[in-house]
């Protein structure tokens, strides 16, 4: 008897074209907000990679970026609880406006930890910009400042956002559909 294996599905939830029209937008805002500072873009690594890539040729003016890396999902499709500092940065915050900028806002626990490290480093600002925001999901009080996308409760991919490391470089976010095991 052979096994039939069904393969994962990704049905797209947010164009390419809508993402680049709003992180056009959030960089504006972003510029208007901060019209003549230097802005340190700290992009959360993996993930933030293109959206950083993207909001960071969206603001005029100086921008420079910094990576950080954090984890909290290992390969699993649910956050551990966990958060674990993987990479810090390469120089100091201190004194500089900072825009934390992550692929999504989930439980909120990733950022809360990261937010606590950063405020002790002291920042002359300290914002927060992510692609995503599944406000249902949230567990810790922690609140984005520049959201570019309320999503649903889905397990979103692309764009900078994976399961196992597959599918962030899809140019689209969309949401996977894990084949039904039986």
């Amino acid at each position: 008897m052979a096994t039939v294996v069904k393969k994962e599905k990704v049905k797209t939830l947010i164009t390419r074209a809508r993402i680049a029209k709003r992180i056009r937008e959030m960089g504006k805002q972003i510029r208007k907000d901060f019209p003549k500072e230097p802005i340190l873009l700290l992009g959360v690594l993996k993930g933030a990679v293109p959206f950083l890539a993207d909001l960071a040729r969206q603001i005029p003016g100086e921008v420079t970026f910094d990576f950080i890396a954090v984890s909290s999902y290992g390969k699993a499709s649910h956050s551990s609880g966990q958060v674990k500092l993987n990479k810090d940065l390469d120089s100091s915050i201190e004194g500089k406006t900072v825009l934390v900028v992550e692929d999504i806002l989930d439980t909120g626990l990733t950022l809360q930890y990261l937010l606590r490290i950063l405020q002790q480093r002291k920042p002359k600002h300290l914002r927060i910009a992510v692609l995503l925001d599944k406000v249902e999901r949230r567990i810790a009080n922690v609140h984005a400042d520049y959201v570019g996308f309320a999503i649903p409760n889905e397990f979103v991919v692309g764009f900078g956002l994976d399961f196992a490391e597959r599918y962030r470089n899809l140019p689209h976010v969309g949401v996977l559909q894990l084949p039904c095991e039986g």
